[in-house]
């Protein structure tokens, strides 16, 4: 009889715990989504652009190849020699032309995507000073063709080409990089002010109990980079923020004067909900 009634009890138990399910934090749950959401987006994008580079440098090593090719021919005798120099320069032509577009779908690439990487701006500028050189060694190559009576149309086109076209990269990357260096500012500038409530009420900035709602004076404002400027000091007692920032990116102390001192712990979220911050002090 116990023994029975030991395996009821057991079964009961086992019969519990499995009617217990685990709890979910849908939470984190719905975040590690996201981030993984965020991750793949990313390495999706590293992956295309990087895919585009690996083309972007196969090409420039068959224009090499095909310029050895050229210099090969040019010591070699024979009404060939000239077929084999307008091969190989028609091949350069149309490589070099497939470079360009390949160097401006690279640009167009990390200008639309999350990916802000320096190291990638850099090797775009100098494949398209490599563009630039092999200009200047076709118009070499033409000078020495031109010395040994060997006139190819192609290349006169080629060089009058490149001429035109590599002048118009130049300055569309130089375009792009201003409008990216601007872009980047515009992104990263906010706006702060300190002040009493008569002189915030004197610029406009805090008008019956509300705060930046009404034409208020911007010039009243110091302009700052958040990702330089994080500790802002306020030089009193007494500090309220009046604009909203999240909880938890930023602290607001007091120093050894007892003054406060707002300090921002996480820039990017402190200034997401608004790139103005107004704060109250006597």
């Amino acid at each position: 009889m116990k023994k029975l009634l030991f395996i009821a009890v057991a079964l009961m138990a086992i019969a519990s715990c499995k009617q217990e399910k685990p709890k979910i934090d849908v939470a984190a749950v719905m975040q590690r989504d996201s981030l993984n959401q965020v991750i793949e987006q990313r390495d999706n994008e590293i992956n295309d652009m990087l895919a585009t580079f690996n083309e972007i440098e196969e090409g420039f090593r068959e224009i090499n190849e095909a310029e050895h090719r050229v210099s090969i021919a040019k010591q070699g005798e024979g009404s060939s020699r000239t077929e084999r120099i307008r091969e190989n320069i028609q091949f350069i032509r149309s490589t070099m032309n497939q470079n360009r577009e390949l160097i401006a779908k690279l640009q167009r690439q990390l200008r639309e995507s999350t990916f802000n990487g320096d190291q990638l701006k850099r090797a775009i500028e100098n494949m398209t000073a490599q563009l630039e050189e092999k200009d200047k060694q076709l118009q070499k190559l033409r000078e020495e063709l031109d010395a040994k009576d060997i006139h190819i149309t192609e290349l006169d086109e080629q060089i009058a080409g490149l001429n035109t076209n590599v002048s118009a990269l130049k300055e569309e990357t130089t375009q792009k990089t201003a409008t990216i260096n601007t872009q980047d500012k515009q992104l990263n500038t906010a706006w702060f002010v300190f002040g009493t409530k008569d002189e915030l009420k004197e610029q406009k900035i805090y008008v019956d109990g509300k705060v930046l709602s009404s034409n208020f004076n911007r010039d009243y404002f110091t302009k700052i980079d958040i990702r330089v400027d994080k500790e802002i000091k306020l030089y009193s007692r007494s500090a309220k923020m009046l604009t909203a920032h999240p909880a938890g990116s930023y602290t607001l102390e007091r120093n050894a004067n007892k003054q406060y001192v707002l300090r921002i712990t996480n820039p990017q979220q402190f200034w997401s909900t608004s790139k103005y911050l107004v704060v109250l002090v006597k």
